[in-house]
Order: C-alpha cells, then structure tokens, then sequence
C-alpha cells in the first residue's frame, strides 16, 4: 500500500528505516477478505436477500467512500485514528503526516494515510454496514455523498469567485 495522494515535498529523512511489512500487509488484506466473508456469510443467516445494485447505488457508494476516505485520511476529524499510526511534520500540518514505526502498526499508518487505499475500506465498511443494518447503512452512505456533493459544490464556489474576484478568496474561506 503505498501513498496514492498529490506527491509530498521531498524530504531528507526515509519514511523508515525498516524493511516493508509484507507480514502485515498479509494480516491487513487476511482481515480485509475475512470480514467481508463475515459479512456475506451473516447476511446468508439473516435471510437477506442481495439486490442488484443499480448505477445510482455505485455513484453513491462511490461519493460516500470517497468523503469517508478523504476525512479519515486528511482531515483533522480523523486525525484522532491517525494519531497511532503516524508522525507529523515539523509544522503539524496534516498534509505531513507519515507512516511510523514498524510492521502492523507502519502498515496500517500506510493505510490511513493514503486516500485510495483507505477508499476501498470504506467503500466495503459502508456495504457491510448496508448488509448488517440496512437502513443505518443506506442512511450514512447518503449522508456521507451528500457531504462529498457539498465539498465539491464548495470548492467550484470558492474557484468561481477567486475567477470573478481576485481577493475574494480570503472571503470564502469563511
């Protein structure tokens, strides 16, 4: 798994100094599979049938996983779950944040902390959250692609009036 966001500045010190946790991303992807298994196979126990998913099902997972991705990954909101797995730069600033220690937890630093890859663990946790409690599952997965619509209709505003007006954009960040 490796970091799949815009490229860091570069720096002068390796992300660690230790070999890559190929036992520990095992684990991660064993879990990965694992739980989705559980899943299914929970789902089978409760009589659930699966539906087929229409196109307006994807682009809702789609959006939903990408808002769960971005703020557990990069915003401060998520910064609580990070905070085990990395170390932030001189500045603090989460853009900065890195992969620390070795084995499970770096791994799982490498996970958290890169969007497409914690992408696809939301994607399948916002599924098994539909399989388990339907209503609860299809819920969040709308809020959070209600909140991915907001955050891009947000930063088409803020660039529309930055265009318009120079100076604006110290006023849309407010």
């Amino acid at each position: 798994m490796s970091q799949a966001t815009a490229p860091e500045p570069p720096t002068s010190e390796p992300v660690s100094a230790s070999p890559t946790p190929y036992a520990s991303y095992a684990t991660i992807l064993a879990g990965f599979g694992g739980t989705l298994a559980a899943t299914a196979a929970l789902e089978r126990a409760l009589g659930r049938e699966t539906r087929p998913a229409s196109a307006l099902d994807l682009i809702v997972l789609c959006a939903g996983s990408f808002k769960a991705a971005r703020s557990l990954s990069r915003e401060r909101v998520g910064s609580v779950l990070r905070q085990p797995f990395v170390e932030a730069s001189a500045n603090a600033d989460v853009a900065h944040e890195r992969p620390t220690g070795d084995g499970l937890q770096r791994a799982l630093g490498e996970l958290v902390t890169c969007t497409r890859c914690i992408g696809t663990w939301t994607a399948a946790g916002l599924l098994t959250c539909q399989a388990i409690a339907p209503r609860f599952g299809r819920l969040l997965t709308w809020s959070l692609a209600a909140g991915a619509g907001n955050d891009f209709l947000q930063a088409g505003f803020a660039a529309l009036i930055a265009r318009e007006l120079p100076d604006a954009r110290d006023r849309t960040q407010n």
